[in-house]
């Protein structure tokens, strides 16, 4: 059916050759030759500055280019894994039907502000990152101009910091306590040398110098696909980390009352072919890998109650590490040598966490300069 409007007025299109060398046009309505010339004019500047973007190329929907990059991306198994999880249950179902051309920081916002309440801050910081990461891969496709979440108007969520409140010698003694015999110098391993859960549990002999006094940490056992696998360790980075003698007489013990379990594991990926062989130090009573989700309900949990502890998520395993860190600090470690052993990527994380935990300066500020002052003549 024809308009009111028909056969009255000018139309308006802007034809132009891409970078491509294909033509390409805009079309715009009556009383709108202004807004065509603007157009021809930005679009001209954009191709002599090298930042012009195909109008056509936005076109595609979020949920379509997140999959793809999903599918694209570099990850280990384990992070794809998570990644997925929270790109499809946080993302998609807001953003997932728009175009990407389509999404402006107003979005961005609007999306952040409903969040509030539903995530705990660190994970939405997290998804964001992803979002932010997906929009700039689109930028970098040449998809869309600007990533909308690096707009002013866009205000990253930052995770809320909470500070570190080491566990005493007498907490972490009881905890190891109450677990069973096999399981005791787990505690040993992450209170005295640091070791992540997962780094322990893919602890094999081989790892170990009793003599020498050096762990070798090198892979952890985590879950992918709800099955355990072999992997790297956190941040891909084997290291090396001392071993105290006090840990090393309970290794000797445990190696005489618990003798190593060669067991095979897929290597990173559950679905690929390639195996590893490791004599675990760690094993079930029925000889098989330890999966840490039972092992901290059946185990963990209970010694913690037991010590007098209210489970939170800040007293699973984790913990010895930061009494690890504490303990290294006050006996005056640098921050540079516990983030190497703590395989920290960033010595500046390090000091962030543990800042609040190194002794005062103060008094030996003080001493310092008393000494040097008695040391010299008066006038």
């Amino acid at each position: 059916m024809k308009s009111d409007r028909f056969g009255k007025g000018l139309r308006y299109r802007v034809r132009y050759i891409g970078p491509d060398g294909r033509e390409r046009s805009q079309s715009f309505p009556d009383r709108a030759k202004r807004d065509a010339e603007a157009f021809l004019v930005s679009t001209e500047t954009d191709k002599l500055r090298g930042s012009y973007v195909d109008p056509v190329a936005g076109r595609v929907t979020f949920a379509a280019y997140a999959e793809s990059w999903l599918r694209t991306r570099s990850f280990d198994e384990s992070t794809r894994e998570s990644t997925e999880f929270r790109v499809r249950k946080h993302l998609l179902p807001f953003f997932g039907s728009r175009q990407l051309a389509s999404i402006k920081p107003g979005h961005i916002r609007e999306w952040d502000a409903a969040m509030v309440g539903k995530l705990a801050p660190a994970t939405r910081a997290v998804v964001f990152a992803h979002l932010r990461t997906i929009l700039g891969a689109a930028v970098d496709d040449e998809r869309i101009a600007k990533n909308p979440c690096s707009a002013k108007s866009v205000t990253p969520p930052r995770p809320v910091q909470r500070r570190v409140v080491p566990w005493r010698y007498e907490q972490v003694s009881a905890i190891r306590g109450g677990l069973a015999q096999r399981y005791r110098p787990m505690v040993d391993l992450g209170a005295g040398c640091g070791l992540r859960q997962g780094e322990i549990l893919g602890l094999g002999v081989d790892d170990i110098d009793l003599d020498a006094g050096w762990v070798h940490v090198s892979r952890q056992v985590k879950l992918v696909r709800s099955r355990l696998v072999f992997g790297l360790p956190k941040n891909d980075r084997d290291r090396r980390v001392p071993l105290p003698d006090s840990v090393a007489q309970v290794l000797r013990q445990h190696l005489d009352d618990f003798a190593p379990v060669p067991l095979t594991l897929p290597w990173e990926n559950p679905a690929d072919d390639e195996r590893v062989t490791v004599p675990l130090l760690f094993t079930t009573t029925r000889r098989g890998a330890i999966n840490r989700r039972t092992f901290d309900n059946k185990s963990w949990r209970p010694a913690v109650v037991a010590a007098g502890i209210t489970p939170t998520r800040a007293t699973g395993m984790h913990a010895l590490r930061h009494f690890y860190a504490s303990s290294l600090l006050d006996a005056g470690e640098s921050i540079k040598a516990l983030a190497s052993y703590l395989g920290h990527a960033d010595p500046g994380f390090t000091l962030r966490v543990y800042t609040h935990l190194m002794p005062a300066s103060e008094e030996r500020t003080r001493n310092a300069i008393d000494e040097l002052f008695a040391s010299g003549d008066k006038p």
